[in-house]
């Protein structure tokens, strides 16, 4: 589906944003990106239901995950704490958060306190890394 690659095409934006832009810049552009995304697919899951949320996410991953939509505020600690992490599945948590009692200005606010750190170890984690692929390819 157009709408799943067009948000996807953020994950592979992220190594290519450190790698054009540096490390600094880079982190500024995946924190608006990101941010952005999150509340479009947040925002999109609770315009269209769970119906959507499935097809997005899977079958897999939406029975793992949906038993937590029960305990609302279970739900909303778990949510926070993987927002937090790099390697979080953030697209599909956040249209599951979608279809959760959880407010748009409760969500909004985890997203823009729980990224920034998530994303500037990616940003600088890339950025090291291709720094050194590119050294040993020029030696």
């Amino acid at each position: 589906p157009p709408l799943e690659v067009q948000l996807n095409v953020r994950r592979l934006r992220k190594a290519r944003e450190g790698e054009f832009f540096g490390a600094v810049k880079g982190f500024f552009y995946n924190y608006i990106g990101i941010c952005i995304g999150s509340v479009a697919a947040f925002l999109l899951a609770r315009a269209c239901g769970q119906d959507l949320v499935q097809q997005m996410t899977g079958a897999k991953f939406y029975q793992k995950y949906s038993k937590y939509l029960l305990q609302e505020k279970q739900f909303e600690r778990i949510f926070a704490l993987l927002i937090f992490l790099p390697v979080a599945p953030d697209d599909f948590l956040c249209y599951l958060a979608g279809i959760s009692k959880m407010t748009v200005r409760k969500f909004a606010i985890i997203i823009l306190l729980g990224k920034p750190l998530a994303i500037l170890l990616y940003s600088m984690g890339v950025y090291q890394l291709l720094q050194r692929a590119w050294a040993l390819l020029g030696s």
